[in-house]
């Protein structure tokens, strides 16, 4: 049975890499996962094994690439295939300077032939499925006929996923930051793409922060995608098989994901990982909790420590669950 996309987990740079997918997958084995970003100039020319490691347990896991050039793109896909991830998924949605330089990104909402091109390509040399995640719009191309003429052209080539955040992109004058807040949602032009191209799995990205409104979108499009509030507030991942995939849920808490993520790093420890690489991505698992305050400022001022190892860890739990029994 496919992988459902019913709840994935946004790319996202210096985010979203293996370390936090694995904690991610400590709390929801259903959830559909997404590495950050990675060029594809980048996996031709750069250390490839680094940006294609993932870990097994991760599954499933999608390669976020992002190129305007066919045969460029076609020949990283053709690696990410080999390399076992579950799909591989166009940038056409990251509005930042950097990646307008680069020709990719929200900037190719404008040349759907190009996207067109690169899926043809892509879709050439593997059977893994290439999808798109995109915006409404750019700029003053913001109408709902130029995003369905978009997804139209690119559906034709092939693609049939589409992760829609369900905001235009403003290519001047805002940041990322800005641009994931400030262009107006409009959820119902994600809506009525998914009625026009019913045969399309239409995912819905943006401005989601709770279950009950994942919940109210499933009602209309195939899956919804969130991003920051996944990361800062990790908890609700311990529902997520339960009531969104009709699936038991990892039967443990947030302490038992702590223990389990310690084993993890101790293991890349010896293999040469600092410990704030991965323990960065615990810094936010408690938040709400009592203690979370106590728990998060004895990571920050001891995990960036050389030699830091898992007893830091062990140590903020412990503070944690002090202030915790104080309360009770």
């Amino acid at each position: 049975m496919p992988a459902s996309h019913r709840f994935c987990i946004a790319p996202m740079m210096e985010w979203t890499d293996r370390h936090y997918r694995y904690l991610a997958r400590l709390m929801s084995q259903h959830t559909f996962l997404y590495t950050e970003m990675v060029t594809s100039l980048a996996l031709i020319h750069g250390d490839r094994s680094r940006f294609l490691t993932y870990n097994q347990e991760e599954h499933p896991v999608a390669l976020q690439l992002g190129g305007n050039q066919a045969k460029q793109m076609a020949q990283a896909a053709e690696w990410g295939a080999e390399a076992g991830f579950d799909e591989i998924n166009i940038n056409i949605g990251c509005p930042s300077d950097r990646v307008q330089a680069g020709g990719f990104g929200a900037y190719l909402m404008r040349e759907p032939t190009r996207v067109a091109d690169c899926v043809r390509a892509m879709k050439a040399v593997t059977e893994t499925p290439i999808t798109v995640k995109c915006r409404l719009g750019v700029d003053d191309d913001d109408s709902y006929a130029f995003f369905r003429d978009f997804v139209a052209e690119v559906a034709e080539a092939g693609c049939e996923l589409f992760v829609v955040h369900a905001r235009k992109a403003l290519l001047k004058g805002l940041s990322p930051r800005q641009n994931r807040e400030i262009p107006e949602l409009q959820y119902d032009k994600v809506y009525r793409i998914k009625q026009e191209f019913p045969s399309l799995e239409i995912i819905l990205n943006g401005g989601v922060k709770s279950i009950p409104e994942m919940q109210q979108h499933l009602s209309q499009v195939d899956g919804v995608m969130i991003g920051r509030e996944a990361y800062k507030h990790p908890q609700f991942l311990l529902d997520i098989d339960q009531v969104l995939f009709d699936q038991p849920g990892p039967d443990r808490n947030l302490t038992d994901v702590v223990r389990l993520y310690c084993r993890y790093m101790e293991g890349n420890l010896e293999q040469g990982v600092p410990l704030n690489a991965m323990a960065k991505h615990l810094l936010s698992l408690f938040q709400g909790v009592p203690g979370a305050k106590l728990w998060r400022r004895h990571l920050s001022e001891h995990i960036h420590q050389v030699g830091a190892n898992v007893a830091v860890i062990e140590q903020a739990l412990t503070l944690l669950q002090e202030d915790t029994a104080d309360i009770d």
